[in-house]
C-alpha cells in the first residue's frame, strides 16, 4: 500500500500518542492508599496496651473541641504570614502567633501544587498522585478514606462556602454551601465576598459542628500580577479581617459550651514569584498553617519561628479534635502541640492510635514491613505503653511513672516520623506493563520514521508502507498469539493492579494487534533497506558542503538536546539549550550568506544575471532537469537563477546582516522573561514592565508592539482581513486598559478598572472573522484549483487570526515576543531560506528549533508553576471548561503553533513541488518524536530517581502535550498536502 510521506508521518504520530498516553496512564498510577476500603468504618479503634492488666480505654477518644472552622486561604505561602507582609497587612493574625493562644507551623506540601491534590491530601492525609494535576480542571468524586466523610457518618453538620471543587469531592457530604470557580482567575473579588457574605449569618447560628471556608482572591491576584503587587497587601488585610471576626466570634461562643472551639488556619499551596503554582520550588511548597485554639496555652511574647510540619499531618490531627477515626490512607502524624497539654494517658492514647494506623497501611503496601526500623520501633513501644498502663492502673504515681511515660511518648513520636518516611518512599507503585507496552508502541513508531526516512523524502514523497508482505507470514499471525499469552499471563499475576488488565479483552487485544503488526512493518523496513542497500552504492550523493555542515548541525543539535533530557539540570534549564541552538543555528547561516556572496559555492559555480537585473529571492531548477521539492520560487514567472555574489544594493547588505538581526532580537527577548530554575527569581524587564510604576512605559512598548504585528501581518491579507486586523489590535489594546494593565495617552491613571469581557468579546468575533475568511478562501481554492493566489492568502489569513488571538491572550510585556517572532519570521523568508535555497527539511527544522525557542521566550519553562491559567478566561464571565482549556493551552504553546503554521504559508506559497509539504510534515514527526521517545527510556530508568516528582514528571506532561500538537500540526500538513495534489 503506497501512501504519502505526510499521510504517513501523521499516522505514526497519532500511534505515538496513543503509546505515550498508555505510557502515561502507567507512569502516574494510584497513591499508597489501604486497600481494605471505606466500607469498614464502624470497625473498633485498637484497644489501649495493656500488660498483664485489663484496660478500660477500647474506645475512640472524645473529641477535644466543639467546633472547627477551617479557613483555607489558595496560595498562602509562609511569608505573607510570618514574613514582612504579615506584620504589616495581618496584625491581628501576627498578634495571634507572637502573643495568643495558638500554634504557628510552616506545612510542606508535596508537588503537584495544585488546588485539588492539596484539598485531597488536607483531607486523606495522602500523598496525591501527580496525575491529579491534570484532574484539577474537572475533580472526580474522592472516593478514598477522608476525614470529611468520617465526619458525616458521625453525624457532624459541615458547612462550606468557596472553590467548588469542594463540593466536586464531597457531593452530598455539605448541609449548606455555595460553591465559586475557582478557574475564573480574573475576579478577586466578588469570589471572596461571596464567601464572606455568609459568616454573619452563620457565626450567629449554633446548627453546625464544621465550617469551611476556601478564599481564592489572593491565588487569582498572583496569577494575574505576582505576588508584588499591591493587591496582595489589600487581600492579605482582608483576610486578617476575616480572622478577627471569625475568632471573636468563636470565643464569644465558647462561654456557653464545655469544648473549646478550633480555628485553622491555612493555605493549600504557595506562590512562586511568577505568581504560579504547581512545582516544586520552595516559595511554592511552603504553606502557613497556625491552629488557634483557647485550649492552647498563650505565648508569653517571645518571636519563635514557626516550627516545620507536613501538610498530610492535618488530617490525623482534625480526626483526633473531632473525635474521629484516622482515615486508612493517612501517612501523616499527630501535630502533638495541639494534645501536649493534655493527661499523660490520653497523650499516649492519641499517639498509639495514630502509630496503629500507620502500622496497618505498612503492612498492606509493603512486604517486608517487619524489617522496617518504623514497625520496630512501633512495636517497642507498643510494649512499653503497656507497661506504663499497668504501672497507672496500680496507682502507682512515682517519678517513675512519670519518666517511663515521657520515653513512651519519645518512642511513639520517632515511630511516626520513621512509619511516615517508610510510607512515602511507597508513595506510588508504579504500573510497569502499562509503561512497557507504551514504550515498545512508541519506539516502533520511531524505528519506522527512521527506516522510511529515505523514500519518505524522496523525490515523489511517496513509499511503500512495509505490511502486505508480512501480512501474510507466519510470523505476524503468531505474534499476536504470543503477546496475547504474555497478555493473559501478566494479568494473572498482576492481580488486577494493571490498567491494561482493566481493560476489555477485545481493547486489550486490539493493542496487542498493533504493537505485533508495528513490529511486523520494522521486519520489513529492515529486510527492504539491506536488500536494497546495493542500489544505493549506484547513486552517490553529489558534493554539497553547504548541505553538509548544515544537516551535521541539526543533527547534533537534534542528539544533543535528546541526551541533554537525562539529566534533570539539563531539564530544569532547557530554555538554555534551545538558546544556544537558535544562536549556533543562526552563526552557521552566517557563515554559509558569507561563504556564497565573496567565495562562492565550490560544488556549484556562479552565474551571474544581467547587469540592470534587480534580486527578487527567485531561485528555480537547473535548465534540463525537472523542478525538485527542494528548489523554491517567488515568482512563477521568472525564470533566472539569482546566487548570492551577485546581490548588489540593499538586499545584499539586508542578506549580510539578516543572522546578526535575529541575534539581536534573540538576546532581546532573553533579557524580557528570566525562565528555568537557577535564573527564574532575578529581576528582568518583564517584571520592571509590569510593575505599577512603569505603567506608561509598558503602554508605549504594547503600543509599538501593536502596531508592529499589523505592519508585518496585513501586508498578504485581503482588504476585509486588514481592516479587521486593525480594529482587533486596536480592541485588544482597549481591553488591556479596560482590566487595568495599559494606559490611553489622555490617562494619568485608570480608575475605571473593569473585566473587559466586552472588549474581549469584540476581539474574538475579529478573530473568528479572519479565520471565516481565511477558510473560506481555501474552501474556493478547492473550486478553483488554477487560483493559486487565493489559496495562500487564505492561508495567511488563518495564520494572522492565531496572531490576533494570541495578541490577545499573551500578557501586555509579552506582545514584543510575538512581535519580535514575526520580524524574524520576516527576515528569514526574505533574506534566508528564499536566498539560500533550504530544503523543505531544513526549512522545517529551524521553524520546529524557533518555535521551541519562542515557547521558552514567552517565559515558559519545565515547570507547571509558568502555565498562565488566566488566558483561558479572557472574555469569558464564568468557568466553562472546554473554552479556558483550549485558550490556556493556545496561549501557553503560542510559539511552536505560530511557527508550524508560518512553515504551512512558506512552504505553500513558495514551493515549485507539492511534496515540500509531505517533506515537512514527516520532518516535523521525526524530530518531535526522537525526544520524546529517548525521554521515556530516560524517565523508565530513572523512575526512582530524587527528582522524579519535582522534575522529570512535569516535563513528561509537556512533551505528551506537544507531542498531542504535533500531531494536531501534521494532520493539517497532511490535509493542506491532499489539497495540493488535487490542485
Amino acid at each position: 500500500m503506497r501512501l504519502g510521506s505526510g499521510t504517513f508521518a501523521a499516522c505514526c504520530v497519532v500511534i505515538e500518542v496513543l503509546g505515550v498516553a498508555l505510557f502515561l496512564r502507567g507512569f502516574f498510577p494510584a497513591p499508597v492508599c489501604s486497600f481494605s476500603g471505606t466500607e469498614h468504618q464502624t470497625e473498633s479503634p485498637a484497644p489501649e496496651p495493656s500488660a498483664g492488666a485489663i484496660s478500660n480505654w477500647t474506645k475512640l477518644p472524645p473529641p477535644l473541641f466543639s467546633k472547627v472552622v477551617i479557613m483555607l486561604i489558595d496560595a498562602l505561602r509562609d511569608d505573607f504570614v510570618f514574613g514582612s507582609k504579615g506584620v504589616k497587612f495581618m496584625p491581628y493574625t501576627t498578634y495571634l502567633v507572637e502573643k495568643g493562644s495558638s500554634h504557628s507551623f510552616v506545612a510542606e506540601a508535596k508537588p503537584p501544587t495544585v488546588t485539588m491534590p492539596r484539598i485531597k491530601a488536607l483531607m486523606t492525609g495522602s500523598l496525591p498522585g501527580f496525575i491529579d494535576v491534570v484532574r484539577n480542571l474537572n475533580s472526580p468524586t474522592l472516593l478514598e478514606d477522608n476525614v470529611i466523610t468520617r465526619a458525616k457518618a458521625a453525624g457532624k453538620r459541615i458547612i462550606f462556602y468557596g472553590d467548588e471543587t469542594w463540593v466536586k469531592l464531597f457531593p452530598k457530604h455539605f448541609v449548606e454551601y455555595d460553591g465559586t470557580t475557582s478557574f475564573f482567575v480574573s475576579d478577586y473579588t466578588e469570589v471572596d465576598d461571596n464567601v464572606t457574605r455568609h459568616l454573619d449569618k452563620v457565626l450567629k447560628r449554633h446548627d453546625w459542628d464544621v465550617l469551611i471556608l476556601h478564599y481564592l482572591g489572593l491565588d487569582h491576584i498572583g496569577h494575574i500580577s505576582g505576588p508584588n503587587s499591591p493587591l496582595i497587601g489589600r487581600k492579605l488585610s482582608e483576610m486578617d479581617s476575616v480572622l478577627m471576626k471569625i475568632h471573636t466570634s468563636l470565643l464569644s461562643e465558647e462561654r456557653e459550651t464545655l469544648l473549646p472551639n478550633l480555628l485553622v488556619l491555612c493555605g493549600d499551596h504557595g506562590m512562586s514569584e511568577a505568581g504560579g503554582h504547581g512545582a516544586s520550588s520552595v516559595e511554592e511548597v511552603n504553606t502557613a498553617m497556625i491552629l488557634i485554639s483557647s485550649a492552647f496555652e498563650r505565648k508569653p511574647g517571645d518571636l519563635r519561628r514557626p516550627k516545620y510540619i507536613q501538610q498530610t499531618d492535618l488530617a490525623a490531627t482534625l480526626s483526633i479534635g473531632l473525635g474521629l477515626p484516622i482515615p486508612k490512607s493517612s501517612i501523616g502524624n499527630l501535630i502533638f502541640p495541639v494534645v501536649e497539654g493534655k493527661p499523660m494517658r490520653e497523650q499516649l492514647r492519641f499517639l498509639h492510635l495514630n502509630t496503629v494506623q500507620l502500622s496497618k497501611l505498612l503492612q498492606e503496601n509493603v512486604p517486608s514491613y517487619k524489617k522496617e526500623p518504623g514497625f520496630e520501633q512501633f512495636k517497642v513501644s507498643e510494649r512499653l505503653h503497656g507497661n506504663w498502663v499497668r504501672l497507672y492502673l496500680e496507682e502507682n504515681s512515682s517519678e517513675v511513672l512519670s519518666n517511663l511515660g515521657s520515653k513512651v511518648r519519645r518512642q511513639y513520636l520517632d515511630a511516626l516520623r520513621a512509619l511516615s518516611l517508610s510510607l512515602s518512599r511507597q508513595a506510588a507503585q508504579y504500573d510497569v506493563y502499562s509503561m512497557a507496552v507504551g514504550t515498545v508502541l512508541v519506539l516502533e513508531v520511531l524505528a519506522l520514521l527512521l527506516l522510511s526516512g529515505p523514500r519518505a523524502l524522496s523525490g515523489k514523497a511517496e513509499l511503500d508502507v512495509p505490511l502486505p508482505s508480512p501480512a501474510f507470514s507466519l510470523l505476524c499471525y503468531l505474534l499476536p498469539l504470543g503477546l496475547a499469552a504474555l497478555h493473559v499471563t501478566v494479568c494473572t499475576s498482576a492481580g488486577g493492579t494493571c490498567y491494561l488488565c482493566s481493560l476489555p479483552w477485545l481493547t486489550a487485544g486490539g493493542v496487542m494487534v498493533l504493537v505485533s503488526t508495528l513490529l511486523c512493518a520494522v521486519l520489513s523496513a529492515l529486510t527492504g533497506m539491506f536488500a536494497g542497500g546495493k542500489r544505493l552504492s549506484k547513486n552517490p550523493p553529489q558534493c554539497n558542503s553547504r548541505s553538509s555542515e548544515l544537516d551535521l548541525l541539526i543533527l547534533l543539535g537534534t542528539v544533543g538536546h535528546t541526551l541533554s533530557l537525562g539529566a534533570s539540570s539539563f531539564i530544569e534549564e532547557e530554555p538554555q539549550t534551545w538558546y544556544f541552538l537558535v544562536n549556533t543555528l543562526c552563526l552557521a547561516l552566517c557563515h554559509e550568506i558569507y561563504r556564497n556572496c565573496f567565495l562562492g559555492d565550490d560544488c556549484a559555480p556562479q552565474r551571474c544575471p544581467h547587469a540592470g537585473e534587480d534580486f527578487d529571492g527567485v531561485a528555480v531548477a537547473p535548465q534540463g532537469k525537472s523542478p525538485g521539492p527542494d528548489v523554491w520560487e517567488l515568482d512563477r514567472a521568472s525564470r533566472h537563477p539569482s546566487p548570492l555574489g551577485a546581490l548588489r544594493g540593499p538586499d545584499r547588505w539586508m542578506v549580510l546582516a539578516s543572522p546578526w538581526l535575529i541575534l539581536t532580537c534573540c538576546r532581546l527577548l532573553r533579557s524580557l522573561n528570566q525562565t528555568g530554575v537557577q535564573w527564574a527569581h532575578r529581576p528582568d524587564l518583564g517584571h520592571w514592565l509590569t510593575s505599577p510604576d512603569h505603567k506608561v512605559e509598558l503602554s508605549v512598548l504594547a503600543a509599538v508592539s501593536l502596531i508592529m504585528i499589523f505592519v508585518l501581518v496585513q501586508k498578504r491579507c485581503s482588504l476585509a482581513s486588514k481592516v479587521t486586523m486593525a480594529f482587533g489590535l486596536l480592541g485588544i489594546y482597549c481591553y488591556r486598559v479596560a482590566i487595568g494593565n495599559l494606559l490611553f495617552p489622555w490617562q494619568q491613571n485608570n480608575k475605571d478598572i473593569s473585566k473587559g469581557i466586552t472588549e474581549a468579546r469584540f476581539v474574538y468575533v475579529f478573530v473568528l472573522g479572519i479565520l471565516f475568511t481565511g477558510t473560506k478562501g481555501l474552501l474556493k481554492s478547492q473550486i478553483t484549483a488554477d487560483d493559486f493566489t487565493v489559496k495562500t492568502v487564505g492561508l495567511w489569513e488563518i495564520y494572522s487570526g492565531l496572531v490576533l488571538l494570541a495578541a490577545l491572550l499573551l500578557r501586555p510585556h509579552n506582545l514584543p515576543v510575538l512581535a519580535l517572532s514575526l520580524v524574524i519570521q520576516t527576515i528569514m523568508t526574505q533574506f534566508v531560506w528564499r536566498p539560500l535555497r533550504h530544503n523543505a527539511a531544513e526549512v522545517t527544522v529551524m521553524h520546529y528549533w524557533f518555535g521551541q525557542a519562542f515557547f521558552y521566550f514567552q517565559g515558559n519553562s519545565n515547570s507547571i508553576a509558568t502555565v498562565d491559567i488566566s488566558a483561558g478566561f479572557v472574555g469569558l464571565d464564568a468557568y466553562v471548561e472546554i473554552p479556558a482549556m483550549l485558550l490556556t493551552t493556545f496561549a501557553t504553546y503560542t510559539g511552536p503553533v505560530l511557527w508550524a503554521s508560518h512553515l504551512v504559508n512558506f512552504l505553500t506559497s513558495e514551493a515549485s513541488s507539492g511534496s515540500a509539504l509531505s517533506h515537512a510534515c514527516f520532518c516535523y514527526a521525526l524530530i518531535c518524536s526522537v525526544p520524546v521517545s529517548a525521554y521515556i527510556i530516560f524517565v523508565t530508568s530513572l523512575r526512582y530517581h530524587l527528582f522524579i516528582w519535582s522534575v522529570f514528571s512535569p516535563k513528561l506532561l509537556y512533551e505528551g502535550m506537544h507531542l498531542l500538537i504535533t500531531a494536531a500540526v501534521c494532520v493539517f500538513f497532511t490535509a493542506m498536502d491532499q489539497t495540493n495534489t488535487k490542485s
